[in-house]
């Protein structure tokens, strides 16, 4: 049982990634402890990244509703000048302006220029149908969606996190009982042999026996819990480690149970309906779905934008045509605006989108359904086993009462030398037995307690009153 009560720690060496270090020991509240890991996790961080990438969808969303076609090129290069050898009728040379008419233009190898262009283009929406606004909108909505699933998976962390932390003060609890009980042990060991040094006739050689085997059994178990707490001090170390020569542990010494009064079954169901970031996140899913095929169907209509472009190019070593139906392409500047209406006719991709989009839908109110039934599934088992904890903690607490009445009275009989040494270990080892059985029920009991809120959307640790 004690063995078993430490396996839940190897969990946490591949789920969360922080360097071992380890010193000074120093004492952190369970909130304190949640905070670091959650902050330090490797798994944590990379889940929310994700929610970056969705705000990043929504700002490239905005991005169209101002110059989303905009480009601007330029191109750079050294050209040739021309020369012409033509001559006008009354003998001057052919003006540079009316180079385009001589058929005999050439270039001029010994003359080189820098040629420069420039190209500006832009285009933007008037009028859309409100396609822009519904596509920022499903954006949004898929941005929550996204955040809310990682809330959830954070909180199933956190189920993981509260169960490691109060795993230490449990070990700390049958670390004290342990103690306790060899001291016990020490004092019956001692009895027994000043009776064989007297010679006791009421000393059952048999009984002496099935003590020292309960005795070897017994060392047995305080080796295993000196090994587990080393490891649970390794895995806390691992998980909390910031470089320093810092040792930690939990503030909390004492595992007791959570002041916590079971509600009615269905209003865990209720508020599970209410607050599980789970759900919420695929009810925004559906409605930024339904957002984005409207913003699909928009596509079909007919825009109006406003687009306006300027192109220069010059060189030097070329002549600019003044004429404005001859445009020489190395040295010009012209430029214009204009209203334009586009409509995209690919009106076969656009219905293909918009019928994988209802697809999607489907998919969802499906997937919501599921969730929701699976919710109440879940609420349901972690009821039954927060309820039947709670019974298993009282009622091994009245059995250990029990118990302590028992061992009092066997080692008062003892005292007087009248007691059995059989008698006396059966009640010490029941004693024990139920120590360790309550400290493992009320652990059990705190841990479900949190596994029925969390699966209610509750915070873990929340008091219920009826």
């Amino acid at each position: 049982m004690i063995a078993r009560t430490f396996l839940l720690f190897f969990t946490f060496s591949f789920i969360l990634s922080i360097d071992v270090t380890a010193q000074d020991t120093l004492r952190i509240s369970y909130d304190e402890f949640i905070s670091r890991v959650m902050n330090s996790s490797g798994q944590v961080k990379y889940m929310r990244e994700n929610i970056d990438l969705a705000e990043n969808r929504v700002e490239q969303a905005k991005a169209q509703r101002f110059l989303p076609n905009m480009r601007f090129e330029s191109q750079h290069g050294l050209v040739p000048g021309v020369k012409s050898d033509s001559l006008l009728p009354n003998g001057n040379p052919l003006p540079d302006d009316e180079y385009y008419l001589d058929p005999n233009l050439r270039n001029d190898w010994n003359d080189w220029g820098i040629y420069t262009k420039f190209n500006l283009s832009a285009a933007q929406p008037i009028f859309v149908w409100g396609g822009i606004s519904k596509s920022i909108d499903a954006a949004r909505k898929g941005a929550e969606a996204v955040r809310l699933q990682t809330e959830s998976k954070e909180e199933d962390l956190k189920v993981k996190l509260f169960d490691l932390y109060y795993s230490f003060v449990l070990a700390f609890e049958i670390e004290r009982l342990l103690d306790e009980a060899t001291e016990k042990i020490g004092q019956i060991e001692r009895q027994i042999n000043k009776m064989e040094e007297e010679g006791d006739p009421d000393l059952n050689p048999a009984e002496v026996f099935k003590f020292q085997i309960f005795k070897s059994e017994f060392d047995i178990q305080i080796e295993e819990v000196k090994r587990n707490m080393e490891f649970v001090r390794e895995t806390w170390n691992y998980l909390l480690s910031d470089g320093t020569d810092a040792v930690y542990e939990p503030e909390t010494r004492f595992l007791d149970p959570l002041p916590y009064k079971l509600a009615p079954i269905g209003f865990y169901q209720s508020t599970a309906f209410d607050n599980r970031a789970d759900l919420q996140a695929l009810k925004f899913g559906k409605q930024a779905t339904e957002t984005y095929i409207e913003a699909l169907k928009r596509q079909n209509y007919p825009g109006l934008y406003l687009g306006g472009f300027v192109n220069y190019a010059f060189t030097p070593n070329r002549p600019y045509q003044d004429n404005p139906f001859i445009i020489n392409n190395t040295n010009y500047f012209n430029g214009g605006a204009a209203f334009a209406i586009r409509v995209n006719l690919n009106f076969f991709s656009i219905k293909a989108n918009i019928e994988r989009s209802k697809i999607e839908l489907r998919r969802v109110d499906f997937a919501q359904q599921a969730a929701r039934e699976g919710a109440i599934l879940q609420v349901n088992e972690n009821y039954r086993k927060a309820a039947l904890a709670d019974v298993k903690m009282k009622k091994t607490d009245e059995a250990l009462l029990t118990a302590k009445k028992w061992l009092r009275s066997e080692q008062l009989d003892y005292d007087l030398g009248f007691g059995d040494v059989k008698n006396l270990t059966d009640a010490m080892k029941k004693e024990l037995e139920l120590k360790l059985k309550l400290m493992q029920s009320t652990f059990e009991y705190n841990s479900s307690v949190a596994k029925l809120n969390k699966s209610a959307g509750l915070p873990l640790t929340t008091p219920i009153e009826n």
